[in-house]
């Protein structure tokens, strides 16, 4: 991702609920104002909060209904919006300020994020230290009394959290890029790519993770050509000819010499029929009619087309004696037209379908035109797929309380045939640790990639974690991307393991997002990318900045002949109609907050991949 720097030094206050935090930038502001510097603050709240009181206008009005509260008077200015579907993120925040109008920003809150701060502790609160887990920390300030061993062994520099000087002059050196963790090729300030909650991976960190640690498969067999379509080449097809074979005619008319263009009246001495050949050098004043794939004869290199010719037959002696005269105001004759040359689509030795190609009906026509029969394919990727949860049952079964059906399998077999892989199906996996190892090790011996649905993320049941962790090495990950945020990633014995998300329209991002480049790998198409164009918004496309936002959409083309885009509706992670409507993904960047109508968007389309 690039980084993208505020143009503003930018200090935060990392401590827990109690310490102080607010007390203390209440003390230093006025030091730092004193000194010249404008400071702007942004506070991160955990609760509900009024900044307007009840009875006033603004309250009364924002109460009322009213979701952006805008009021204004000679002294300041305020907005305030209500956010109910989520919290605005810091970049967010940092964009409202008039940063022309500022000399720092200051921040209390937001620990989690990556950003310089200063870690306050205070023994008595009683939390453990911060500075040891968070690298982006840039000094602490203690009470002196307190016992910190840890702090002892640390290099960071140390503060006495009640030497408000001390800390003053500290914040005017980081503000002077004296102090801090950032690096002097790098302009001081925030770091706005970085601002994502730790441990967690954008889309790319995470596709490009998983790809390392995919091997392309090694097995193949040669099939009929028939049975090829769809199949993967596992060696480069060469051609055994010349394509086309002979050296001949792209149209119906007659062949004649280049350097013969100046005769008026050519003798035509043949009539030459595709799979046929004038067996005699051309001569000059001579002609051959000739049809479209016929050979054309030996000196001859140039055909006129015959809506072009006006050929005259006359008897001498009982014989047909034929002449031929070509209308030059109809077009000039120019050497070598109308001629494809032998080898011109395919010379002897070379390439027709590379390695790794996907067969479809242009290659099976192209390796039959060279009488090849058979093609040497990769062998299908063997994929296990299950589902996990008590609550999941099969359908067609009679709907128990508290339970869904499982959709998940379906899909999941259905775009894993798409893809052209084979499917080994292992049903509904009961909430075990037994059944859950027996599982995994079945899938482990018999497919080349394990598929789960549910179960698999951070904070599920603890047997799952250690089953995994005693079968293979397991990663679970947190992707900054809606939906499909939980994935683990691993090996079961060697084999690839994706433990997908349950929402089932999360389950189908992912697999495109990450499942489908793994397959095409093991599949040997090295650097596969999907189709990706470019369309033009006709609604408002809402994003986080700094996560990548999957919009399920509708692409077409206006009367204008414009690609736009719009959405399906209703975008939650488990209404599958929403995914049965769209023929698109819209992807809206991190770097991209939202997308406004007119905007230039990315789509995805999903023709032939689900």
């Amino acid at each position: 991702m690039n980084k993208i720097y505020a143009s503003l030094p930018l200090l935060g206050f990392a401590a827990f609920s109690g310490t102080g935090k607010t007390t203390l930038l209440e003390a230093i502001l006025p030091k730092l104002v004193a000194r010249g510097i404008r400071v702007a603050v942004i506070k991160h709240a955990h609760h509900d909060f009024d900044i307007d009181l009840p009875g006033k206008d603004s309250y009364r009005l924002r109460k009322a209904g009213a979701s952006q509260m805008l009021i204004s008077s000679r002294c300041r200015r305020a907005l305030v919006t209500e956010t109910p579907d989520e919290e605005a993120t810091l970049p967010h925040l940092i964009a409202q300020l008039d940063q022309t109008q500022l000399d720092l920003i200051l921040v209390e809150g937001f620990k989690q994020l990556n950003f310089p701060k200063i870690e306050l502790h205070r023994t008595e609160v009683g939390k453990p230290w911060l500075h040891p887990t968070d690298n982006n920390i840039i000094a602490i300030a203690a009470n002196v009394s307190a016992p910190a061993p840890l702090a002892e062994k640390t290099p960071l520099p140390k503060l006495d959290i009640n030497d408000l000087e001390q800390i003053t002059e500290f914040v005017i050196s980081f503000i002077q890029g004296e102090v801090g963790a950032v690096k002097p090729e790098q302009p001081q300030g925030l770091q706005c790519g970085d601002l994502t909650p730790q441990g967690m991976l954008s889309v790319a960190e995470g596709r490009d993770r998983i790809l390392s640690h995919i091997v392309p498969l090694d097995q193949s067999q040669t099939v009929d050509l028939k049975a090829a379509l769809g199949q993967i080449v596992a060696h480069d097809v060469l051609s055994p000819v010349n394509v086309p074979q002979h050296t001949n005619s792209a149209m119906d008319g007659y062949a004649i010499r280049g350097d013969d263009l100046e005769c008026e009246c050519y003798n035509v001495v043949d009539h030459v029929m595709a799979g046929h050949s004038y067996d005699l050098p051309l001569e000059k004043g001579q002609a051959v009619r000739i049809m479209t794939g016929a050979a054309v004869p030996e000196c001859a290199d140039t055909v006129v087309m015959r809506e072009q010719a006006e050929q005259t037959d006359s008897a001498v002696d009982n014989m047909v004696n034929s002449t031929v005269r070509f209308d030059l105001t109809m077009a000039a004759i120019h050497p070598g037209q109308n001629v494809r040359q032998a080898g011109e689509d395919l010379a002897l030795g070379q390439t027709a379908v590379a390695a790794g190609s996907k067969i479809s009906a242009p290659e099976l026509g192209m390796i039959a035109s060279l009488g090849i029969n058979q093609v040497t394919v990769k062998s299908k990727v063997r994929v296990a797929i299950f589902s996990t949860g008590d609550e999941v049952q099969h359908p067609g079964e009679a709907q128990k309380n508290n339970c869904i059906y499982d959709s998940n399998r379906y899909t999941l077999h259905a775009m894993l045939t798409q893809a052209g892989c084979d499917v080994i199906d292992l049903g509904i996996i009961e909430d075990s640790e037994a059944a859950l190892e027996a599982t995994l090790l079945q899938g482990s011996e018999q497919a080349d990639l394990i598929l789960s649905s549910g179960g698999v993320s951070v904070g599920d049941a603890d047997y799952i974690k250690t089953v995994l962790d005693k079968l293979g090495k397991i990663n679970f990950w947190r992707i900054n991307m809606r939906p499909g945020r939980p994935l683990a990633f691993g090996q079961i014995n060697e084999t690839p393991f994706f433990g997908l998300p349950g929402n089932p329209v999360a389950v189908m991002v992912v697999f495109l997002q990450f499942v489908e480049p793994a397959i095409r790998k093991l599949q040997g198409m090295e650097n596969w990318q999907p189709q990706i164009f470019n369309a033009v918004a006709t609604e408002r496309f809402r994003s986080r900045p700094n996560r990548t936002e999957y919009t399920r959409g509708i692409f077409g083309f206006n009367a204008n002949g414009r690609l736009t885009v719009k959405s399906t509706g209703q975008q939650g992670s488990g209404i599958l109609r929403s995914m049965s409507e769209a023929n698109c993904l819209v992807e809206i960047l991190p770097e991209q907050a939202n997308a406004e109508i007119g905007d230039s968007v990315r789509v995805i389309p999903l023709q032939g991949r689900v």
